[in-house]
């Protein structure tokens, strides 16, 4: 169940930082409020998560795949460009993430 809220969570903070972008510097009360909310149940569900995977692997996975989520939403929605070395830093990220998930002994799976 541990996985499936961090990947609640995943979607909550990628829910939220493009909220935030929308929100135009917190100056556009709907998107304003959708940050604070998808943030607040984001960091619950990565509350819950760090009851049974370690801190550092949990926040690992969260942050990592929020900023792919990110990146490849601000490409989609928002027009904005990746070039090679963005495109290679994610793809790294993405690998670190795989490698924690598939070879560490400090996930329990």
């Amino acid at each position: 169940m541990h996985w499936l809220y961090l990947g609640v969570a995943i979607l909550f903070e990628t829910i939220g930082t493009t909220a935030l972008k929308a929100s135009d510097g917190m100056t556009r009360l709907a998107p304003a409020l959708l940050v604070v909310v998808a943030y607040a149940v984001s960091f619950w569900l990565l509350a819950l998560v760090l009851r049974v995977i370690p801190v550092g692997v949990a926040y690992a996975i969260w942050s990592g795949l929020g900023i792919c989520l990110i990146a490849a939403i601000g490409w989609v929605v928002f027009g904005q460009r990746l070039d090679a070395p963005a495109l290679l830093g994610l793809g790294m990220i993405i690998a670190g993430i795989a490698v924690i998930n598939l070879f560490s002994k400090t996930v329990g799976h």
